[in-house]
């Protein structure tokens, strides 16, 4: 149920037997009390998702101008120097855990 203009709507809807079996582990562990307990937290983090998207778009595309602006002047990088960067950036992210 949700709550739309002080209205309360019943709402059902169908999950993949994965998706059943995602949301059946995290009311059985504990975390969460209720299927809709764990579909509410899902749909709020695709909200919260969806609203950094844009942001993170005009960040990437500032970065991508720079970039490209720093190529029409003459600077360049040397494609094995930033492969080597790229993989340590790699490398760290995934020890990190992120």
């Amino acid at each position: 149920m949700f709550v739309i203009e002080a209205r309360v709507i019943d709402m059902n809807s169908s999950l993949t037997p994965e998706l059943e079996k995602f949301v059946g582990t995290k009311v059985e562990s504990g975390r969460r009390n209720s299927a809709s307990e764990v579909v509410r937290e899902a749909l709020r983090l695709l909200e919260e998702h969806d609203q950094a998207r844009p942001g993170q778009l005009a960040e990437f595309n500032r970065e991508l101008g720079r970039r490209l602006d720093s190529l029409d002047r003459g600077q360049r990088i040397d494609p094995a120097d930033a492969r080597a960067r790229l993989q340590r950036k790699s490398e760290a992210r995934r020890k990190s855990g992120g």
